[in-house]
């Protein structure tokens, strides 16, 4: 049974950092591409940034580049999101997934997906 469990969300003022993970179970997880995404109420789900299997490549939604950065440990099944500079329109849910094949940037081509971690950005 495969499992995503995202950890470290929370409440933290604008301004702050926060940094999610994601620990992968039931799953060659090197074998993977991992991706974050978020979704706001009354919002739909948006990419945030994704990794390649072996981490050698990164991608990122334009409007979150030099804020947020992704990385995973395939030693230790995990990924990672580090968040800087955090502003009151990231309060969202954060989910983490797997993607054996297919587009990155679309969500619909995941095959796992975790449960989610809040992140709220208070002003």
């Amino acid at each position: 049974q495969v499992q995503l469990v995202e950890s470290g969300g929370g409440l933290v003022q604008a301004g702050g950092s926060l940094r999610l993970s994601c620990e992968a179970s039931g799953l060659i997880f090197s074998r993977y591409a991992m991706g974050w995404f978020r979704q706001a109420p009354g919002k739909e789900r948006e990419f945030v940034a994704a990794i390649t299997a072996n981490g050698g490549n990164t991608f990122y939604a334009d409007s979150l580049k030099g804020r947020f950065t992704i990385s995973r440990d395939n030693a230790k099944n995990t990924v990672y999101l580090q968040m800087i500079g955090l502003k009151v329109e990231d309060t969202a849910a954060y989910y983490c997934a797997a993607l054996r094949r297919g587009s990155i940037w679309s969500a619909g081509e995941y095959d796992y997906w975790g449960q989610g971690t809040q992140v709220t950005v208070s002003s």
